[in-house]
């Protein structure tokens, strides 16, 4: 079966500002910047980045069967007769151009999600809801940046009914040119919170930089604002002086137009139950945690907003599991019973820290309760105090034992009380042996901690040491 197309050759030279180079190309059924996970018929982007240039990668995108290339000027004449060629002034320039153009044609309606925490789980679960109510293109991983907004956008349809768009950012004025590329109908905050102030003097600068989404409304699009927030004044004047025609809230507190009254932990993931818009609703979150349930007011009120069907939406939720890296549950077979690993290995924040801490408190556990902590960064001066600060955190939760990696987390392991102490160590390499032999029946294990932290690699090295229970039953079988 062929995949749709979603450029056609002659559609694509305006948009990108390109010459050709004259062999005929085929129409484009995807756009690619990397050719690890190219596809047969995508049209490659030879984009350059901090560590490699694509150009160097054109030959192996054709080899892998892309549909053509988009290369700069200074490389044309060395790959002219690799295959068809899409020749710009600037490829990054070209891919966003063409991301303006897939807007321009759209008639989907588009919700935009940022916040310090929560933003690709949210982005993840609305798109999910709004699948089952018509076609819907979204954001993949967390492609939220210079480069992962307009690839997103130019891979659109154009016979999406929906978009669903992360936008993220490190400084300050990053997110107006994107939220400007993808012009949303909707724009979320989930959440304000220490996150990325080495490039901030305080937090009130990192909600004045979050509500730049504000900026690219479409006129009369609603704005979504978490009411709990503190800076929650600051963020409804930005979405007060915005394109927006109305402003939608979510949270506890009274008075939000989607409110949270109750979420209880289940099997199942996290049952709710809210007031939205005026309507009482009861409904389950296929991932646990009191930070889902509160995203997911979110989720409907965006929802209701493009025009979808909320009930639907609501029923539909039972369907989400957390990306990769970001709460996933395995349950793993032991000799006598089994453990499970919750892997929060993507990134870390204070704030985020803190909620993977206290669903850990929640959750009933036969054995130990253990975590394995690596640095959070991007936090500046501050760094070294919040680190300290998450012991508090960590002793509240119960935890039995508890290992670190990294300089700033030996802040946090030197304060702990001696019997939880398991091991500290400089890189989270130099954990694994001792964490992996400290796991026993009916355990429950997290690993947390910033990405640059190398926590991800502690998951499947656990991963790689124990079958996974369903996989032991089949053996066994």
């Amino acid at each position: 079966m062929t995949s749709p197309v979603i450029w056609t050759r002659l559609g694509l030279v305006a948009p990108l500002y390109a010459r050709m180079n004259g062999m005929p190309a085929t129409p484009v059924s995807g756009i690619s910047i990397d050719t690890r996970t190219l596809q047969p018929g995508d049209l490659f982007f030879a984009i350059r980045g901090d560590h490699s240039d694509g150009h160097d990668h054109v030959a192996a995108a054709f080899e892998k069967g892309a549909a053509a290339a988009v290369v700069d000027e200074a490389h044309a004449g060395a790959l002219f007769t690799t295959g068809p060629l899409y020749i710009v002034h600037d490829t990054l320039a070209a891919l966003q151009s063409l991301a303006l153009a897939s807007r321009a044609r759209t008639g989907a309606a588009i919700a935009a999600v940022t916040g310090s925490v929560g933003k690709t789980s949210t982005k993840d679960a609305l798109a999910l809801v709004l699948s089952a109510q018509g076609p819907t293109h979204a954001s993949v991983a967390s492609y939220n940046n210079h480069w992962g907004v307009p690839l997103t956008l130019a891979r659109m349809p154009k016979e999406s009914r929906f978009g669903v768009f992360e936008i993220g950012m490190n400084h300050a004025g990053e997110i107006t040119p994107l939220v400007g590329m993808v012009r949303p109908h909707v724009a979320i905050i989930t959440t304000i919170a220490p996150v990325h102030l080495e490039f901030f003097d305080s937090i009130d600068g990192i909600a004045d930089a979050k509500a730049e989404i504000f900026s690219g409304l479409e006129p009369g699009g609603s704005a979504i604002i978490n009411a709990d927030v503190k800076q929650y004044v600051r963020l409804r004047k930005a979405a007060d002086e915005s394109p927006a025609g109305q402003v939608l809230t979510f949270g506890s507190r009274k008075g939000a137009d989607a409110r949270f009254e109750d979420a209880v932990t289940i099997a199942e993931g996290t049952r709710v139950q809210a007031r939205i818009m005026g309507r009482r609703y009861n409904y389950i979150v296929g991932a646990p945690g009191r930070h889902m349930a509160m995203n997911s007011l979110a989720v409907l009120l965006a929802v209701e907003a493009l025009g979808g069907n909320l009930d639907q939406a609501a029923a539909d939720f039972a369907r989400f599991t957390p990306p990769t890296g970001r709460g996933e549950r395995t349950i793993f077979a032991l000799p006598y019973g089994e453990f499970t690993l919750v892997d929060e290995s993507y990134n870390a924040n204070p704030a985020s820290m803190r909620a993977a801490l206290s669903l850990l408190r929640e959750t009933q556990v036969g054995g130990k309760r253990i975590v394995a902590l690596g640095d959070m960064l991007e936090l500046g001066p501050q760094g070294p105090d919040l680190h300290k600060d998450l012991a508090e955190a960590v002793v509240s939760a119960d935890v039995d034992l508890v290992f670190a990696a990294g300089p700033l987390m030996k802040n946090m392991f030197d304060v702990l009380p001696s019997k939880i102490k398991g091991a500290w160590a400089e890189t989270s390499a130099e954990i694994e042996k001792a964490l992996i032999a400290s796991i026993g029946p009916y355990d429950i294990v997290m690993i947390k901690g910033s990405n640059g932290s190398r926590m991800g690699p502690v998951v499947a090295k656990i991963k790689t040491e124990f079958a996974p229970r369903d996989a032991d039953k089949s053996a066994e079988g």
